[in-house]
């Protein structure tokens, strides 16, 4: 348990029960029939020696008993949507009503380690430049239990020449090979901290996550907006958590076409929004190429989804006007935005003095 908070040769080190001088963590929790997971991802909330946070559901209309059991548990808050308003405003809905300097975005199908929100804020606290904290996270099956040794299910997320946006690690087994920090481009959905002053900054005319994209890639949109903007996207390795993935890539026929209509929709909108001229030129040419396939296989086998591309012709003037704002609110240079589209996964290494505090943290707490 934590005692106070104190700085030793410049690190920050929280070590005590008292929350007094904790800054505070909302965590806030959007789910839509998730009621076999909520007692096991609250459960994993009590349990973090972090001390001085706030629970917040945002049930969109679930049917299957998720309002009356969030509603039953001590000390959690509940939003009660009358219908889905989808996972991209329902977020934006509790961060609205969240009272702390630090946001908390978490899947319901998760389970955290007791150390998880304290590792994340430690990392967040250290370098004020950085807005986006991202956890390891493993895979985790149905029941909560995992491979041996775990699998990997995201260590940030990074983007290609071909505007794919992956998740580093992911399936691969966890043997330590994304055990340093490092400055990444984005975070996955199921698990993120965020500074509030970057929500407010990066926010376009008072909204975060894009409504627009209802679910699905909302997280890559913010990710890549906040890296226009000047702020930093750090991983830590210390943080862990678990994640029961449903959607994977490169499987379309398993998931509902409702999910790939806004996944193609989706794809489209961000790019519009956040690509600035030297990285459509880099990748002009593969990225052409796998467009015209994606409108290939729309129009000849995937039909469901020809509404999707028809609202960014409907919508197109509301979101040129979002690409105006960001763009003119870009704060780095071409190059720096450039690096990250690559056909491997890019990341960079923390300053010798930020890793050497977060680390020397750890040390200090294994110790003690």
């Amino acid at each position: 348990m934590w005692v106070e908070s104190q700085r030793l040769a410049g690190v920050l080190v929280l070590n005590s029960p008292s929350s007094a001088n904790l800054p505070l963590v909302s965590v806030t929790v959007v789910c839509y029939n998730h009621s076999r997971y909520l007692q096991r991802c609250v459960n994993s909330l009590r349990a973090q020696d972090y001390t001085n946070i706030e629970i917040i559901f945002i049930d969109n209309a679930s049917t299957d008993g998720s309002q009356s059991m969030l509603a039953s548990m001590p000390n959690v808050r509940l939003i009660a949507n009358k219908k889905n308003i989808g996972f991209s405003a329902a977020q934006n809905l509790g961060i609205e009503s969240a009272a702390g300097e630090w946001i908390l975005c978490l899947n319901p199908d998760t389970r955290l380690e007791p150390s998880f929100i304290s590792e994340l804020v430690r990392a967040g606290m250290l370098d004020h430049r950085v807005g986006i904290v991202c956890p390891k996270i493993r895979r985790m099956r149905e029941d909560g239990t995992t491979a041996d040794p775990p699998l990997l299910d995201s260590t940030g997320v990074y983007f290609t020449p071909l505007l794919r946006h992956h998740d580093r690690g992911s399936q691969q087994p966890d043997i330590g090979q994304f055990d340093t920090p490092q400055y990444v481009f984005g975070y996955t959905g199921a698990a993120v901290l965020f500074r509030r002053t970057m929500i407010a900054d990066v926010s376009i005319e008072g909204e975060f996550m894009d409504v627009d994209f209802f679910f699905f890639r909302e997280d890559a949109d913010v990710s890549w907006r906040a890296q226009l903007m000047g702020w930093r996207c750090v991983y830590t390795p210390f943080a862990v958590g678990y994640h029961v993935r449903t959607v994977f890539e490169n499987n379309r026929a398993s998931v509902s076409a409702l999910i790939n209509m806004h996944s193609t929709k989706n794809r489209f909108i961000m790019r519009i929004k956040n690509i600035t001229p030297r990285v459509y030129w880099k990748v002009l040419l593969p990225t052409t190429i796998r467009d015209l396939g994606i409108f290939a296989y729309v129009l000849c086998r995937e039909r469901s989804s020809i509404s999707g591309l028809l609202w960014i012709v409907k919508n197109w003037r509301k979101t040129w006007r979002k690409r105006r704002w960001v763009q003119a609110r870009v704060k780095v240079s071409s190059s720096e935005i450039e690096f990250w589209f690559n056909r491997h996964p890019m990341a960079k290494p923390l300053e010798a003095e930020y890793l050497a505090k977060l680390c020397h943290v750890k040390r200090i707490c294994q110790a003690s």
